[in-house]
């Protein structure tokens, strides 16, 4: 189901003498990934023209990593959907473990865990979801389906983070352009609420929506997502950025935004015209 870029890249690759417009591979994007010394890929998909512009399309859409903290969008979905979350005020005590992160270290509302990306609530949540039930929703939405990796095993509050689940760039693209028209296999009111921890910015000449990710791959390098939409005029467009570094010490919590932001404004976003 969620492979639809990828078939949509190669058919459009295969027979370009038909749609020759339709994937535009832009690797001067180049410079912004080198900018701050990380490699990765971008893919924007313009729904209105139905075109794609990517960066290092190999990794784009053949490549699977994990998909860290961008899997909250799904856990927050079958959440909601199965009735363990109602809302975005439905609230997961603290279960008194203090962490490093202490921000994580308080009862906490479904709306501040998503936002903070506070892996501890949703790692609870998924164990109250349980193993049977997320793995029937995993099935129906057939999220990471290509490569077949989204089966739990002994791990239902950690396969989202312990690369033992992968999924690429494009099935992320994929998915959260899904969501935005509301054909995920949920409610409409699930797709909703999920949609609206994702807005972060809302002005009169675009809205910014998307879920951030962080992580370590097997490798043991960084690795951070950005996946989501921008709206000018009503007109949205779906992106999804991937970076990876071997250097603990980048600060990928600036890197991510400052990276997909340069791209944005590089492609004439953030102004109302598009």
């Amino acid at each position: 189901m969620l492979k639809w870029i990828s078939g949509c890249l190669l058919v459009a690759l295969a027979l370009a003498a038909c749609s020759p417009n339709n994937v535009t591979v832009d690797n001067s994007l180049k410079k912004y990934f080198d900018q701050y010394k990380v490699t990765g890929c971008f893919g924007l998909f313009d729904n209105g023209q139905g075109s794609f512009t990517i960066y290092n399309l190999p990794r784009f859409s053949d490549s699977a990593y994990t998909p860290a903290s961008t899997f909250k969008i799904v856990n927050s979905l079958i959440g909601i959907e199965t009735g363990i979350v109602k809302d975005t005020n439905s609230i997961i005590p603290w279960d008194s473990v203090v962490r490093q992160r202490t921000e994580c270290n308080r009862d906490m509302t479904m709306w501040d865990a998503f936002r903070i990306s506070c892996p501890p609530w949703y790692q609870e949540l998924a164990r109250r979801i349980g193993q049977t039930e997320m793995q029937k929703r995993l099935d129906t939405l057939g999220y990471a389906h290509r490569y077949d990796t989204f089966k739990i095993k002994n791990n239902l509050d950690t396969f989202w983070l312990d690369n033992s689940a992968k999924v690429t760039a494009d099935e992320q693209l994929g998915l959260v352009k899904k969501l935005y028209f509301d054909q995920l296999p949920f409610q409409k009111r699930s797709q909703r609420i999920v949609r609206s921890m994702m807005l972060w910015e809302n002005n009169s000449n675009y809205k910014l929506s998307y879920k951030t990710g962080w992580n370590t791959t097997e490798k043991g390098n960084q690795l951070g997502w950005l996946i989501g939409w921008i709206e000018e005029n009503s007109h949205p467009y779906f992106f999804v950025l991937q970076v990876e570094s071997p250097d603990k010490n980048v600060d990928f919590a600036h890197i991510r935004i400052n990276l997909l932001k340069a791209i944005l404004k590089d492609y004439g976003f953030f102004e109302g015209k598009k």
